[in-house]
């Protein structure tokens, strides 16, 4: 029997994308915002397809990806926001939390997340990589969408 291999494939045609950024260091949040709706509408997303909301800070940012998952409206969701190291262990809470929160939205729900949240040692660094990581988000998340579609359907 021939090995079966499924290629990994952006395409996001009539695929509906929910984005929850934070509002914390809202000059990164911006510009991971712009950097993931530009891939996304590059990767065929209809701009009517896509929602986007903002919360206070990346710790609340898996509690709305769980309302979004509960929904069942969404193809794939995206998480933005930025933690940039102070001097305090705050930092460390707020890194861990929120990348445990969000996967474990996506694995109660099945739902894929791209992970946007950059955390940082320096402002610098975050500025250096919100385009970037923004359009990596998105992507990653239009891309499991549409594994978990291909595993469906092997």
């Amino acid at each position: 029997m021939p090995i079966v291999k499924i290629e990994p494939n952006l395409r996001g045609h009539e695929r509906r994308v929910a984005i929850v950024q934070s509002r914390f260091n809202p000059e990164i949040g911006a510009g991971l915002l712009a950097g993931a709706v530009r891939a996304l509408a590059e990767a065929g997303v209809a701009d009517d397809a896509i929602t986007v909301m903002t919360v206070p800070g990346a710790l609340e940012i898996p509690l709305a990806l769980q309302r979004l998952a509960q929904s069942g409206d969404y193809d794939a969701l995206v998480a933005l926001g930025a933690v940039i190291r102070g001097e305090t262990y705050h930092f460390d809470i707020v890194a861990n939390e929120s990348a445990s929160g969000v996967a474990s939205v996506a694995l109660e729900f099945g739902v894929p997340i791209g992970n946007g949240i950059l955390t940082c040692d320096t402002d610098a660094q975050a500025h250096a990589r919100m385009d970037s990581k923004g359009a990596e988000a998105a992507l990653a998340a239009l891309e499991l969408a549409n594994l978990l579609d291909a595993i469906d359907e092997a």
